[in-house]
């Protein structure tokens, strides 16, 4: 998925798709809805087919664009995922991650340092507010 999300941060190529979603188009037709050269459009339609976010089919002399939709979805049910990942409460002595030697003293009120009251409890409990 890294290469769809590196794909579509692209103002232009987020265009495109977005025209593509729409109507299958080819790149001629592409640079004169967004006023670009067919030469970018190509480079871009480029970089969307890699990430597997398009397909061509021929059609007469000319190549028309359609967005593969499957991968879309499962960009969306990636992203859903990640939102539904539900934060859980840092106890130091439960985990093995935890950057600071005194993990075994920072349960205790006011013993953490600067650098574990950051990690485990957010910067903006590690000022002491």
């Amino acid at each position: 998925m890294d290469k769809v999300l590196k794909a579509i941060a692209d103002e232009t190529r987020m265009n495109i798709l977005k025209l593509l979603l729409r109507h299958n188009y080819c790149v001629r037709a592409l640079a004169n809805e967004l006023n670009l050269t067919e030469a970018t459009i190509s480079q871009h339609l480029k970089v969307l087919r890699e990430a597997g976010l398009l397909v061509g089919e021929k059609r007469g002399y000319f190549m028309h664009y359609t967005v593969v939709r499957p991968v879309l979805h499962e960009l969306a049910k990636e992203i859903k995922a990640l939102a539904d990942i539900e934060q859980e409460a840092c106890l130091p002595e439960k985990r093995e991650d935890c950057p600071a030697n005194e993990k075994q003293e920072c349960s205790k009120k006011g013993t953490c340092s600067d650098e574990v009251k950051e990690f485990c409890h957010g910067k903006d409990h590690s000022k002491g507010e």
